[in-house]
């Protein structure tokens, strides 16, 4: 039985997530700003309060922005397709390719399942039921893969999702601890604990300590998630790779942290905190296409 044909469900489940997403974003931004911040700021006479909650709501608005930029770029971005020119003739044995075609990197790879050429670093997706150049995952939260063309905006989202979660833990953290104070100091036990957090007359205040707790969760989360893409960062490998690679060997495509941190965010400083990228960098950059990446040998023969 091949569980992969199932895969394709997941598709499906991707686009209820985009939802989940907005609406996660929509009860921050109700718990943050309208409910809390907002107030202090026009109602509040005190200078100093007031000058806080603007320079809240305003870096709260900023991390948003790029947020969503760098979610919807890494959503509607292709992360990479095998082009036309790649399905080339070949001799096929078993799933072993001999062919004359090549990149210069290496000889090229052959996928059974579309039954074409594909340039080196490229692996199948069993949900997109395709190949995807320089593949690292099928990420669910994004609806798509993170391949080649869009792995530097998925790690923006990471970014900007890690700041603005631990944000919205910090300005609600105040608010938490009061919620759960006045709830202890008028319950005896966790049974009464419970019926008074349900009970609680003000919706609104009851959004405090479960938006506080999901941005925790999500804090948490990403922060090992964020390393581990650092530590793929700065060798050059995907996720995929680090199946192939060798635990003695240095991997081929490592070519140093800066010149592998390049390879994904481009040479313009100016664009590295931005999902886009530059015209010079898409240029000049073979890897940003996906297609060819220099090894270790073609730097240092």
């Amino acid at each position: 039985m091949n569980l992969f044909r199932f895969c394709s469900g997941l598709k499906v489940l991707g686009y209820f997530v985009i939802l989940l997403v907005i609406t996660f974003v929509a009860v921050s931004y109700y718990a943050v700003v309208v409910n809390t911040w907002w107030p202090i700021l026009i109602e509040n006479n005190h200078k100093a309060l007031s000058a806080l909650a603007c320079l809240i709501i305003l870096v709260f608005h900023f991390l948003l922005i790029m947020l969503l930029w760098s979610y919807f770029t890494a959503v509607f971005t292709d992360p990479g397709s095998v082009p036309e020119h790649f399905r080339r003739e070949l001799v096929v044995v078993g799933d072993s390719l001999e062919a004359g075609a090549s990149t210069g990197q290496g000889a090229l790879g052959y996928c059974p399942k579309c039954r074409i050429v594909k340039p080196p670093r490229c692996h199948h997706c069993s949900v997109c039921q395709r190949c995807v150049l320089k593949m690292d995952h099928h990420c669910v939260w994004i609806v798509n893969c993170v391949g080649a063309r869009n792995y530097k905006f998925f790690l923006l989202f990471l970014l900007y999702t890690f700041l603005e979660t631990l944000l919205d833990v910090v300005v609600l953290l105040p608010s938490f601890i009061e919620f759960f104070s006045q709830a202890i100091k008028h319950s005896s036990s966790p049974s009464q604990l419970a019926s008074l957090v349900l009970a609680f007359g003000e919706c609104s205040m009851i959004l405090y300590p479960i938006d506080a707790v999901l941005n925790l969760a999500f804090v948490l989360s990403l922060l090992c998630f964020i390393v581990m893409h650092l530590s793929l960062l700065s060798t050059n490998t995907t996720s995929v790779e680090v199946h192939e690679k060798s635990g003695d060997v240095r991997w081929k495509y490592d070519l140093g942290k800066k010149k592998n941190f390049e390879q994904v965010f481009g040479k313009k400083k100016a664009f590295w905190l931005l999902p886009l990228y530059s015209k010079d960098d898409l240029h000049n950059i073979t890897s940003l296409q996906g297609l060819e990446f220099p090894t270790r040998s073609d730097i240092d023969p």
